[in-house]
């Protein structure tokens, strides 16, 4: 089978997307089938190219196996609504210029959020190719979640390019069950299958030496270590953090690390230099090859969001990860996250921006060891059990064999 699977982001950029259609991409390849990615130059947080890449018009190379063909994009930080739009239209107008270009497929797959990046896939769809579009993110009804744009013009011709996706899209593939009844709404008859996030466990395998490394690198050895690592954006209501260290600063054997890049980065470690928090060290997005050692170093790993209804339907990728090197986490995400993590046994759950809440949990499982080794052994064996990236790319595999015979 062909598989032509159309992404904003892919490796080398480290973020959710990137890493879940590289993994799923690299299975379906080693099961035999011919797999190309379409994509940009890689720029993500900062707009910034990534070395070794130039933002040509067209330009190839091979990574694991896999064909990936980067097409021009305006590049933009991952910040400003004008600015991350016109990038995101620029990829689907480089994607229509190309298209008679792109190699022979026998089923389409391309994911959103973006939406225009979604909206790609419609244009390659023919009778006899399906086009599979996947949901990673409710676009653009997170924008008005976090309030990077109010309703308006703008987001009623977003949500007309939604409906019209789903309408005449061959299969929709939720990343969550809690998205199901929004693309219902707009779907009525028509099939979704639910994938959710998962983890490489080829990659993500304990490492004590890279994690004491560093430890030591960083000055973080003898210390409880707390970690957030991700996406420093509006979502999620990072403020929590800081007050969090403000109540911890008496505890000098407990320090906060934060990892990562975003549109709330800089004005996160504004008030962090404002206030004199020692207790925070922040480091800048990290390749993914460093991802074991970050979370081997780490004791308990932050997963948090902010208080809307709209979060209550995500799950974070971040916490497959930290479960898979078995470290526990404090969850500030209600709905279908906690679910997952009460299922797995798998941390603490506190209530999203409750920094009172956040530091209590930290000293807790500071000062009790045992605690955190049971929870996440508890979290590594239940992670293994339902969400191996492998397994998920099969299942993937499965839905296209389904829509192509």
């Amino acid at each position: 089978m062909r598989i032509l699977a159309l992404s904003h982001y892919y490796p080398p950029e480290v973020n959710a997307p990137a890493s879940r259609l590289s993994e799923h991409a690299r299975v379906w390849r080693e099961a035999g089938h011919d797999v190309t990615v379409v994509t940009c130059a890689p720029n993500h947080p900062a707009g910034k190219l990534y070395p070794g890449y130039r933002n040509r018009l067209w330009q190839e190379e091979t990574i694991d196996g896999i064909r990936v063909i980067r097409l021009w994009t305006w590049l933009a930080a991952n910040e400003g609504f004008l600015p991350r739009i016109i990038n995101y239209v620029s990829y689907l107008l480089s994607v229509l210029m190309w298209m008679w270009r792109l190699p022979k497929a026998d089923v389409v797959m391309s994911t959103s959020p973006q939406f225009f990046c979604g909206l790609a896939g419609w244009f390659l769809k023919r009778r006899t190719r399906p086009w599979v579009l996947e949901i990673r993110d409710l676009w653009p009804e997170s924008i008005v979640t976090v309030g990077a744009m109010k309703r308006g013009f703008a987001i009623r011709l977003l949500e007309r390019i939604e409906a019209f996706a789903y309408a005449h899209t061959d299969l929709v593939v939720s990343v969550t069950d809690g998205f199901v009844p929004h693309i219902r709404a707009r779907r009525p008859s028509e099939p979704i299958a639910v994938i959710k996030n998962g983890v490489d466990l080829s990659h993500f395998a304990a490492d004590p030496n890279a994690a004491d490394a560093f430890r030591a690198e960083h000055g973080l050895t003898g210390k409880f270590v707390a970690s957030y690592v991700g996406t420093h954006g509006m979502a999620h209501g990072l403020d929590t953090v800081i007050a969090a260290a403000e109540r911890l600063a008496h505890r000098h054997d407990i320090a906060i690390l934060m990892v990562g890049g975003g549109s709330d980065r800089e004005r996160i470690r504004a008030i962090r230099d404002q206030r004199g928090l020692t207790n925070i060290l922040m480091l800048d997005q990290l390749p993914k090859a460093m991802m074991p050692a970050v979370w081997g170093a780490s004791d308990v790993a932050l997963v948090l969001l902010k208080r809307v209804d709209t979060f209550e339907t995500v799950i974070p990728s971040k916490m497959f990860e930290a479960m898979a090197l078995g470290v526990p986490m404090i969850l500030g995400v209600e709905g279908e996250a906690k679910a997952l993590m009460d299922a797995g046994r798998a941390g603490i759950a506190i209530t999203p921006e409750d920094d009172g809440e956040l530091a209590a949990a930290i000293e807790r499982l500071a000062d009790d060891r045992a605690l955190g080794q049971a929870i996440g052994a508890s979290a590594r064996a239940y992670v293994r059990g339902h969400f191996d990236r492998e397994a998920l790319a099969r299942a993937y595999l499965a839905e296209f064999e389904k829509l192509v015979a």
